[in-house]
Order: structure tokens, then C-alpha cells, then sequence
């Protein structure tokens, strides 16, 4: 599995070569949009299903028996994501692959402008629908891979999926990120060194995340953990988001001192249709999508959240990061505790490198 030629790189065709190119352009505009006006939020989370394949013991994203949302409810929706100028649009779940009309879904996010993005646990990829996607118009998608060999915790494991990273390295023409995990009860840290030097081995760029502990509180990573996270960043340093500071903080168990943007920058769209703070803060501000206006994104970018020093949800911390200099937070909201462990890992996808 693992012992292929590690200089092994994907080819890059002429055709994948120009739609990087064009890719890359559409990012970097997205950035200057967001540094021009802080009007409109940069990233959105949709759920098309809450339902997934799979049973992570540290996942509280999913359950076993939601349907998909119609196709045109998900349609309207992303419309008005479209509306409110939203710059990146990433699909998660559950698992979006479940959901039979994903390649509208996707279609619809670049029919707005929008890069698209996708997490999944990657179980349900073959060539054909690798070639789907392409067809489709995804931009992006984040694999998390928590461990070598399957166990109690996680199945989703490199031997498992090293196959399908093999298909996305042949056919895939978007980006491919692969997250690995420390922390949260994954039993061999070092897995996730490994995790890494494949993702890199395969072209792919890869990035690490901290899950906190079962009661949803930071934790500090033990020294075998620590000494795992610290090799993993020096291995990616040229692929790791460069917004990664903050995780320096959670690896000590120390709160970080930032301005959380979520409601206004970050938005996460559940099943229902419903606006909440993140994955981790479902039930905040928790106001329909279609009703979601000026006001409301005005109103979330001056409101500092209580959760926020012991947040360690990644693409909240990077897309608040755009607007770290400015605007001072005036207003304050309790939104609650987090609920279970949560992580960088699934919840953060469109690494800009």
C-alpha cells in the first residue's frame, strides 16, 4: 500500500495544468473581494444529507437514516447563498456522496460564481464518478484519513482508501487535500505522519488537524502527539494553509484571542435550511437561509462569541482571519458549549495555497 516509489507524482497534464491555473485565479479574486468589502461571507458549509456511511466514534455530524434534501430545495438554497455573494461554497454531511443528484448540487455552486468545494470520506469514489465530479465543476475536495489500519474509533483508514486516493491521483482535475488527525482518542499518533507522506508521495496536499477531547474542551497533545503535529507541519509547510497559527495555541492546550466571524464571513447551512455559526453551534443564530440578509451579516460580524477562545474549528479561524485587523466586536452572544468532539479535520476544506 504504502511502500509504492515515494517520488512518485501525479502527472500533470497540459488541460489539468490550465484549469490549476484558472482555478487559482478564481481564488485569488476571492481573497481580494473579501479584503475589499466585508459585506458577504467568504465560506459557506451546506448539508445535502445528514446521513453517512460510516460511524466515527468522535464524528457528531451524521446519523444513519436522514434522506437527501430535494434537489431543488438544495438548488434554491445555494441561489440564495449565491445572493448574499458568497465566495466559496463546500458541501459536507453525513456524506454528500449519498445524495443521487450531487453533480446538480456542484453545478449549481459554479453557476453562482462560487468555488466549489466538497469534504467526504471519499468510501464511494470510482473512476466514473471521479470523472463526474470533474464534469460537474468541483474545485476542491478535503479527504480525512484518521489512521493506517481501521479500528473502533474510525474506518476511515489509509489502507482502506489508498485505492481511491490512487483513482483521484489518475482522474481527478480538482484539487485534492488529505487531513489527518491527532488527538480525540485516535490510538497511534504517528499514523498520521504516515497519512501525510502518502497524501504527498500521491501530488496531493495534505494538512493536519486536533480534535479536542470527549467533552468538547481543549486538551493538550501528549508529547508523541505533539512531536507527531510538529513533523506533519515541517513535511507540508509549502501546502499547509498559512493560516494555521491558531493551532499552535489548541496543541497546548491554551485558548486563542481572536474575532470569530462565523454568522457573517462562515456560514453553515444545516439540512433544514437553517443558518448556524458552525458545525460545532447548531442552534445559533439558527434563522432560515432565505430570510438571511445585510443586517444579519452585519450584525454577526460585530458580535464576539463566548465559544470562540476554545474554538478549534480550522475554516472558521482561517476565514475570520481575513478580517483580523479591523472592526472590533461591540456585541456579545452565549451560543453554548460545543457539542462533543469536534475538529479542524472535517469542517474546514478550501485550503487557498
Amino acid at each position: 500500500m504504502v511502500s509504492e516509489n515515494p517520488d512518485f507524482r501525479r502527472p500533470m497534464p497540459f488541460q489539468r495544468r490550465c484549469k490549476a491555473v484558472a482555478r487559482k485565479l478564481r481564488e485569488l479574486r476571492s481573497i481580494a473581494s473579501a479584503l475589499i468589502s466585508t459585506g458577504h461571507p467568504y465560506m459557506a458549509h451546506i448539508i445535502p444529507m445528514r446521513r453517512c456511511n460510516l460511524a466515527c466514534t468522535y464524528c457528531n455530524e451524521f446519523d444513519d437514516i436522514s434522506e437527501p434534501v430535494p434537489i431543488a430545495e438544495m438548488e434554491r438554497r445555494i441561489d440564495e447563498l449565491g445572493r448574499l455573494g458568497t465566495s466559496v461554497i463546500t458541501i459536507s454531511g453525513g456524506e454528500p456522496l449519498l445524495h443521487p443528484e450531487l453533480d446538480r448540487v456542484i453545478a449549481r455552486i459554479r453557476r453562482t460564481g462560487a468555488i466549489a468545494g466538497m469534504i467526504t470520506n471519499g468510501y464511494l469514489l470510482m473512476p466514473d464518478r471521479i470523472q463526474r465530479l470533474n464534469r460537474a465543476g468541483l474545485d476542491h475536495m478535503q479527504i480525512s484519513i484518521d489512521n493506517v489500519l481501521p479500528d473502533e474509533v474510525s474506518k476511515k483508514s489509509l489502507k482502506v482508501l489508498d485505492a481511491k486516493l490512487k483513482m483521484l491521483a489518475q482522474f481527478a482535475d480538482f484539487h485534492v487535500n488529505i487531513n489527518s488527525v491527532v488527538g480525540g482518542g485516535i490510538a497511534h499518533p504517528t499514523d498520521a505522519l504516515t497519512v501525510s507522506q502518502r497524501a504527498l508521495a500521491l501530488g496531493f496536499s495534505s494538512t493536519i488537524g486536533i480534535i479536542h477531547d470527549g467533552s468538547g474542551q481543549l486538551k493538550p497533545l501528549g508529547e508523541e502527539e505533539r512531536s507527531v503535529w510538529d513533523k506533519v507541519r515541517q513535511l507540508t509547510r509549502r501546502s499547509y494553509s498559512r493560516f494555521n497559527h491558531f493551532q499552535v495555541a489548541i496543541a497546548n492546550g491554551q485558548p486563542n484571542q481572536w474575532r470569530c466571524r462565523a454568522g457573517a464571513r462562515y456560514l453553515y447551512i444545516c439540512e433544514f435550511g437553517l443558518v448556524h455559526y458552525c458545525s460545532q453551534q447548531r442552534g445559533y443564530p439558527a434563522i432560515p437561509l432565505a430570510q438571511y440578509g445585510k443586517a444579519d451579516l452585519r450584525r454577526e460580524f460585530l458580535t464576539q462569541k463566548s465559544c470562540a477562545p476554545n474554538c478549534t474549528i480550522s475554516c472558521v479561524h482561517q476565514v475570520s482571519y481575513i478580517d483580523h485587523w479591523r472592526a472590533p466586536q461591540s456585541a456579545q452572544t452565549t451560543p453554548g458549549g460545543a457539542r462533543g468532539a469536534g475538529s479542524g479535520a472535517d469542517a474546514g476544506l478550501v485550503q487557498i495555497h
